[in-house]
Formats: C-alpha cells, sequence, structure tokens
C-alpha cells in the first residue's frame, strides 16, 4: 500500500510540474501582445486564410490580447464589409498606430522592432 501511495504522489508531481510548465510556455507572449494592442496594433486575417493561422500559433494562448479583425464570413471566401471598407486586400495584414500596413506573416521580432514592444 505504501508504495501505490508513492507512486501516485510521483506521478501527481510530474503531472503539475508539467501543467504549471505548460501554462508558463503557452501564455509566454501575453505582456507582449498587450504592448501590441496597447501601440494600436491592429491584425487583419480571415479563419480559411493558412498565413494567419501560422501567425496566430507564434503568439500561441496570448493571441486572444491581440486586436484582431476577422475578414471571412463563415461559409463562404468572401470578405466581410469592414475589411471592404478598410481596403484590407490580403492576409494577414498588419496594421499599426501610424496608419502603416504591412501583409505577409511577421516573425515576432519585426512586430518587436516596429512598435518597441518588448519580446520575452
Amino acid at each position: 500500500m505504501r508504495n501505490v501511495a508513492i507512486a501516485v504522489f510521483i506521478v501527481t508531481a510530474f503531472a503539475g510540474a508539467y501543467y504549471v510548465g505548460l501554462k508558463r510556455r503557452s501564455g509566454r507572449f501575453n505582456v507582449f501582445a498587450q504592448c501590441l494592442t496597447a501601440k494600436q496594433v491592429r491584425m487583419y486575417g480571415a479563419y480559411w486564410c493558412p498565413h494567419c493561422a501560422d501567425q496566430k500559433e507564434m503568439f500561441g494562448s496570448s493571441f486572444h490580447y491581440i486586436t484582431y479583425e476577422e475578414c471571412g464570413v463563415r461559409g463562404s471566401r468572401q470578405e466581410s464589409d469592414g475589411c471592404i471598407q478598410a481596403g484590407v486586400k490580403h492576409f494577414p495584414t498588419w496594421q499599426f498606430a501610424d496608419g502603416e500596413r504591412v501583409e505577409g506573416t511577421l516573425p515576432l521580432k519585426t512586430l518587436a522592432e516596429k512598435t518597441g514592444c518588448s519580446l520575452p
């Protein structure tokens, strides 16, 4: 019985350490993403765009802090009226506070350099 209790303790300890490590890793870019939002950076993308998925994946779970405009209309390849009015042609498109737009998947380092936000 004692060996079972020790085994359960060890498994629980490893599971807890793994969970804590996963949580730290998954939210690694929270402050960076929040800084981009504070600097009025916006990403335009579409749910069907593989490059947008790649860009989102770079942020991991921190992406929800990014100001994001979904341009895809569910069930079609049409673009939303808001994105048409904004003149977005390609995805992803990043728009910065000064009005500059950059199309394509950007390395996080490039976003950091353009905004002054620090990467972890």
